[in-house]
């Protein structure tokens, strides 16, 4: 996917960016087509991975940032890289600045790689993303290369800026098609820095949020006070919601139940609520709990059960 925010923000703080992505792989890849880094003379960000493959290739971007332009390069990982990994690359490296930053059509950025004129076929591609919303998947065709932008799939609030919701937030907001909104009641229990997608929201009725996410957004519930998670859950509750987890200990989670159902929610809708949170194999500790609860996002999974969490 290209993400162009990204793009957009790093032209803006650096001036001139490569981009590095892999537009077709042979046999065994370290990423998949679409993969990116942006590079620019002194860092970069997002990866290809493959260790040597990414070292080289971002040197070679940032040979090309005085110069500009595009390149292609195929490149077989193990005679060229001495990697076991068997397969071949393509890698397409472009320099962008503020004057040539791509356009999207119809969600899709497609350029030529060689010079040539538009193919029937990737011309059908952008036919049907225009007229049906078919989002193509990153491919190589005929000298062109096809992209799908970045677009967040799925609509995550996090309630709570406490040690395990920064953890969180820091595990998950590098991920890729996540809309990430981050609640809590006031705007100093955030940290300075707010990661990139992140839309950090203070409000002191911080319950009171619950009516502008959507129905079908996922939530965690991590906040500092039982108090406002039991009004969370009620409130939740009510509005609907895809997938929700409360962080918390089995007897937290038994006396929420027993005080929910007294609000007049139904077993079966209560227990659409997961409590406690995480992955008993891995701790208590903050990040430790914030890796778990990120496996089962990810995995798009039911948020698994952290026993006798002490909170």
């Amino acid at each position: 996917m290209f993400d162009l925010d990204a793009l957009a923000a790093a032209v803006a703080a650096h001036g001139t960016v490569a981009r590095v992505v892999i537009a077709a792989h042979d046999g065994s890849s370290p990423r998949e087509a679409g993969a990116a880094m942006l590079v620019w003379p002194d860092r970069q960000s997002g990866t290809i991975g493959g260790g040597a493959l990414e070292y080289e290739a971002a040197a070679e971007a940032r040979a090309m940032l005085a110069t500009g332009g595009r390149r292609v390069r195929r490149v077989p990982l193990g005679p060229a890289l001495g990697q076991c990994c068997g397969g071949a690359v393509t890698l397409l490296t472009e320099v962008y600045d503020a004057d040539c930053l791509p356009l999207a059509e119809a969600g899709v950025v497609a350029r030529s790689v060689d010079g040539r004129e538009m193919p029937l076929a990737v011309k059908r591609l952008l036919d049907r993303a225009r007229g049906q919303g078919v989002c193509p998947a990153p491919q190589l065709l005929q000298g062109w290369f096809v992209e799908p932008v970045a677009a967040p799939a799925r609509d995550l609030w996090i309630w709570g800026a406490g040690h395990v919701g920064r953890a969180l937030v820091a595990v998950l907001a590098p991920v890729p098609g996540l809309r990430i909104t981050w609640v809590d009641v006031a705007a100093d229990r955030f940290p300075d820095t707010i990661p990139a997608g992140v839309t950090a929201l203070p409000c002191a009725d911080a319950a009171r949020l619950v009516a502008h996410a959507p129905k079908g957004a996922e939530h965690l519930v991590l906040t500092y006070s039982h108090a406002l998670d039991l009004d969370l859950c009620h409130r939740l509750l009510a509005h609907g919601f895809a997938r929700a987890g409360v962080i918390g200990s089995v007897t937290k989670w038994a006396r929420f139940r027993s005080r929910l159902a007294a609000l007049g929610h139904g077993p079966a809708e209560i227990a659409r609520i997961a409590c406690p949170i995480g992955d008993p194999a891995l701790g208590k500790h903050p990040q430790a709990i914030a890796i778990g609860v990120a496996q089962a996002v990810l995995s798009h999974k039911a948020i698994p059960l952290l026993k006798e969490t002490a909170l």
